[in-house]
């Protein structure tokens, strides 16, 4: 009888800790193989095309081309290939860009080992797999009126636009909210993407004339 060929995994992470504990990880089941490693979405969208991995485990917030991004651009070129997120972050606009960009699976890195190789199986055998957490993201979205602008603003997203109105700067508001400035330039494009502006100027226009912050002093 023919032994069954590894499942070959790839991860993309711009943080070399987590790409090499996830690497430990996969050592641990037989069925699960590590043929790759990027650090951003550019990098995974090459390697992806290069070495044709069976699952990638896509982190999402990362700079030079975000996972979103990188997961649409390997998808578009690559059905086969199934890509899971593995993300520190659950705001609905992360669940649905990378559920919407093609990705079967969403996960959080917190997730327990046995968790996250039944996850790589899943998605390998073409079966979804979503945090609860990001489940109900999906679910509150689904419920969100969609009649004026910002109304799909995340709590985080309106936490950024209030400091944007108050004049704070992208590496003010990352050390104030203790994030890295990346995951802000995501948050404030995310912003001009769903208030329809192209500029932080006009975001703040739209943000006081649609009351979607509180009043300024």
């Amino acid at each position: 009888m023919e032994e069954k060929k590894p499942i070959r995994v790839m991860l993309v992470d711009d943080h070399n800790v987590v790409r090499s504990g996830l690497g430990a990880f996969l050592m641990v089941f037989d069925d699960l193989e590590l043929v790759g490693e990027a650090s951003n979405g550019r990098e995974a969208v090459r390697l992806a095309e290069q070495l044709q991995p069976d699952v990638i485990l896509m982190d999402l917030v990362m700079p030079e081309m975000d996972g979103a991004a990188a997961t649409k651009a390997i998808r578009e070129k690559s059905k086969n290939i199934q890509i899971v997120a593995l993300t520190s972050f659950k705001e609905d606009d992360l669940v649905q860009g990378a559920l919407q960009a093609g990705a079967i699976g969403y996960l959080l890195k917190n997730v327990g080992a046995d968790e996250l190789a039944n996850a790589i199986r899943s998605a390998h055998a073409g079966r979804p797999t979503l945090a609860p957490e990001a489940a109900q993201a999906l679910i509150h979205a689904s419920r969100m009126p969609a009649d004026r602008p910002g109304f799909d603003l995340t709590d985080r997203e309106r936490e950024v636009l209030e400091l944007l109105v108050k004049g704070f700067s992208n590496p003010d508001i990352a050390d104030k909210l203790v994030v890295s400035r990346s995951t802000i330039k995501f948050h404030v494009s995310s912003i001009l993407s769903k208030l329809h502006v192209t500029s932080r100027t006009e975001a703040v226009a739209v943000a006081l004339k649609e009351k979607l912050v509180s009043k300024q002093d």
